[in-house]
């Protein structure tokens, strides 16, 4: 099972300011202890919203808004995409982010093609998908 782990943005992360550096290397052990346990499929840190957009389907349009954007509650400051075998597992491996105080994460499973149901999707498309993963889709290595 895939799992994306999201990093709430905050204030700080908003306004460019980087984490202590004793939270940075714990953040890079945490990093180490993911691809030890070759589940660690992607994760990064991401660069505040005023250095993003959003794009939005509108009566037809195209719409982008260039960030910042006002609600630090409602954005990202970073993310990890694991494989583990169950929710559970996945939990245990968020208890151990080293996190600063009052910071946040949210845990998500991701779909897999045979959630979708059956007559929205071909075999083909299904299979062409699945072996696209399998070609692309490892976790990180040493």
């Amino acid at each position: 099972m895939r799992f994306m782990i999201l990093v709430k943005a905050s204030r700080e992360s908003e306004a460019g300011i980087m984490p202590p550096s004793e939270l940075i290397a714990a953040m890079g052990r945490y990093n180490e202890a993911l691809i030890d346990a070759g589940i660690l499929l992607a994760g990064d840190g991401l660069q505040a919203s005023s250095k993003g957009a959003r794009i939005k389907l509108e009566d037809g349009k195209v719409i982008v808004t260039d960030g910042p954007f006002a609600e630090t509650k409602e954005l990202l400051a970073g993310f990890w995409l694991i494989q583990v075998k169950d929710k559970s597992e996945a939990l245990e491996w968020c208890k151990r982010i080293p996190l600063a105080e009052g910071e946040e994460v949210e845990l998500r499973l991701v779909f897999e093609a045979f959630d979708f149901p059956a007559d929205s999707v071909t075999k083909e498309h299904l299979e062409a998908e699945q072996a696209w993963r399998d070609a692309n889709e490892k976790p990180i290595t040493r």
